[in-house]
């Protein structure tokens, strides 16, 4: 078992794509011609977008949006950085929301929370060191 990807179904899967460009400094690995799923290249694991419109296909139950939940999911994409106060000071100025502030946690690291406008929960943090 290997694990492949992370999907996030978003309203606007160009403009999710868009955020993670200027504010994280992805580059944009693929946008499917329909608009409804794109992908960053990200590494290894590979972080993908899709519309909503494909959520309610593959689940006939509906799905939260997290961008119209009052609160974030209870889920997180964890973003590793040297710079988290740049991190999180970029991801502020193009639309972001501060959930948590640049704080050193006890074991060193240092760790922030933002959401995202798509409503993607967010944490940038240092490396774990060992």
């Amino acid at each position: 078992m290997k694990f492949g990807y992370t999907i996030v179904y978003v309203p606007d899967v160009a403009a999710s794509l868009a955020f993670f460009e200027q504010a994280f400094g992805f580059a944009r690995g693929f946008l499917h011609e329909s608009g409804t799923y794109g992908e960053l290249a990200s590494g290894e694991t590979t972080l993908s977008f899709a519309a909503h419109e494909l959520g309610e296909m593959n689940f006939p139950g509906g799905h939260i949006q997290a961008h119209a939940s009052a609160q974030p999911l209870g889920m997180e994409i964890g973003l590793v950085t040297d710079d988290v106060h740049g991190a999180h000071t970029r991801a502020l100025d193009h639309g972001a929301t501060e959930l948590s502030a640049p704080q050193r946690k006890p074991w060193g690291q240092v760790v922030s929370y933002v959401r995202c406008p798509d409503g993607t929960l967010v944490e940038l943090c240092t490396p774990i060191q060992a």
